[in-house]
């Protein structure tokens, strides 16, 4: 098990190589220490908006149950999507690259790794008997259902929260797993949660949910909306956000790469349900990837997470599915 660096030069290192993007940065070095934010209205990076599509009072669809998926079905027969895949020789899956502990690149290797990388692999596993038989594709937030919708993907696995509005455009897999939305400020930051943000801008990527619970808080913040989470962590540290806003995991993941000068502050106020996107029509898809979840729950699930996310989350077991 290849150990993962935490703190030190080798962690702004990659704080840089993931954010070249919004920022640049010297390899080795810590990033500009932040002015005060009340004072730091400069102008934001290019690429970065204070979202003007979303109206104060969010917007919320439970009309569904989002945890209940298809039951499992692990054949592959003829005609099925599942030989297609095969037939093409490779899985394809929209993934982060950005997001640490859960979708990255390491600088060093090149090689994408993180929990969400290890659920594909064993997609690709369960469909070639090779973990490697995966061509990942890198997406931001914003094209995870557009990926999925124009066929550009077979599977997305994102950070991606099952929510009944998406329901209407794609489908879901089984909850693999669930996080909870919580506060990223600096070390030195009073802020305690969400509520003490009005009026401050406040980061998120472009069309998450976590976005919308930020325009929806009272008092009001300021939704700054960016590609990638590693680009909220720039700002951030630049003093041109009060605060990152989004799931304690990617929050976890921001943090491992400034622990010094970051802090995650307030208790969970939603439950995200994770689970991996599949077109809307390959309901067959979804009973297969089903089934290699029920699998991956009874072991791999586990050793993936405390190779990930054990040291900066706390101990966890995966969560129990529900089929409709």
């Amino acid at each position: 098990m290849k150990t993962r660096t935490r703190t030190g030069t080798r962690g702004l290192a990659l704080v840089c190589v993931l954010t070249l993007s919004v920022a640049g940065c010297a390899a080795g070095t810590r990033p500009v220490d932040p002015a005060p934010v009340d004072s730091a209205q400069r102008p934001l990076p290019a690429g970065t908006e204070i979202d003007p599509r979303l109206d104060a009072g969010g917007s919320t669809d439970d009309s569904c149950d989002p945890t209940a998926s298809l039951a499992p079905d692990s054949s592959i027969p003829s005609g099925s999507t599942m030989a297609e895949i095969q037939e093409r020789g490779h899985l394809v899956a929209g993934v982060d690259q950005n997001t640490f502990l859960f979708g990255f690149s390491d600088p060093e290797t090149g090689r994408l790794n993180g929990f969400d990388i290890d659920m594909v692999r064993e997609i690709a596993r369960a469909l070639f008997g090779d973990p490697e038989a995966v061509r990942f594709r890198a997406i931001s937030s914003a094209q995870r259902i557009e990926a999925l919708r124009n066929g550009e993907v077979d599977v997305v696995a994102r950070t991606f929260s099952v929510t009944c509005e998406r329901l209407g455009d794609i489908n879901f897999s089984s909850v693999y797993y669930v996080a909870g939305q919580r506060v990223l400020v600096g070390a030195d930051s009073t802020v305690r949660e969400l509520s003490d943000l009005g009026g401050k801008r406040v980061c998120a990527a472009k069309d998450s949910t976590s976005l919308r619970n930020i325009a929806a808080a009272e008092p009001r913040p300021v939704p700054v909306a960016v590609n990638d989470w590693s680009d909220c962590l720039v700002l951030l540290q630049q003093g041109q956000v009060a605060a990152v806003s989004t799931d304690d995991t990617i929050l976890a993941g921001l943090r491992a790469q400034d622990r010094t000068g970051t802090k995650i502050v307030g208790d969970r106020f939603t439950d995200e349900y994770y689970g991996i996107g599949i077109p809307k029509d390959n309901e067959d898809m979804v009973r297969f990837v089903n089934s290699v979840l029920a699998d991956v729950r009874g072991g791999a699930w586990q050793d993936s997470y405390d190779r990930w996310l054990r040291e900066d989350l706390g101990p966890a077991s995966p969560p129990e599915p529900e089929y409709r």
